[in-house]
Parts: C-alpha cells; sequence; structure tokens
C-alpha cells in the first residue's frame, strides 16, 4: 500500500509533467477546473486547481472529499503511483473501476488527451 507521502510524491511528478507538457497535452491541461483526488485506501483527498496547464495548490484532508470539484478522481494509492509513473494504464484502470473520474461532459471529452 502506497504511503501518503509517495501519493503526494506521484501528485508533485503529475505537477511536473503537466507544467512541461506541449502540443495536446498541454491544451487539455490548460483547464481552469477545481480537482479532488480520493485515496481510499488511505481516506485522504488530495484537493487543488488544474489551471494554466498546472497542478497548483494542492492539499489534503481527511476522508472523502469535503466539496465537490469540478473534476473528480478515487482510486487506491498504488494505483495512483502506478498511473504517474505509467505502469498502469488510465483507461484500463478506469474501465476496470480500479480509477473512478467525474466530471462534466465537456471537461471529460479534453481530458481524453491527458489519459
Amino acid at each position: 500500500m502506497a504511503t501518503l507521502e509517495e501519493c503526494r510524491a506521484a501528485l508533485g511528478r503529475l505537477a511536473q509533467n503537466l507544467s512541461t507538457a506541449d502540443g495536446d497535452v498541454r491544451g487539455a491541461a490548460a483547464l481552469d477546473r477545481s480537482l479532488s483526488c480520493w485515496i481510499t485506501d488511505l481516506d485522504v483527498t488530495f484537493v487543488g486547481r488544474l489551471a494554466n496547464g498546472a497542478l497548483t495548490d494542492v492539499t489534503h484532508v481527511s476522508g472523502p472529499p469535503p466539496e465537490r470539484a469540478q473534476i473528480r478522481l478515487s482510486m487506491r494509492g498504488d494505483d495512483l503511483v502506478a498511473l504517474v509513473d505509467g505502469e498502469l494504464h488510465f483507461a484500463k484502470a478506469w474501465g476496470s473501476g480500479r480509477v473512478k473520474l467525474e466530471a462534466g461532459f465537456r471537461d471529460l471529452l479534453r481530458l481524453r488527451t491527458l489519459l
């Protein structure tokens, strides 16, 4: 099971990847949306903002998301680390229910480039 620090580091790597991306990925990440990522096995939610191609203002709170973010993810910590490290393909994880993603239809269309 991934630790809180490993999950925080994975989100840091994701933020770095987004900030250095170009082309279609950069365009998809250019949304300005609130974001939550509930790590179910740790019962911790990371909240932040996806804006201007970067993941910013990331903090964590105990339990499920305290507010409804515009883009909501939930998964186990190991899956977060594996996704960011490229060891787990998002579409397969999403299709099998290992990762849950909720967002508005337009956001889903733009986010598919990231996934």
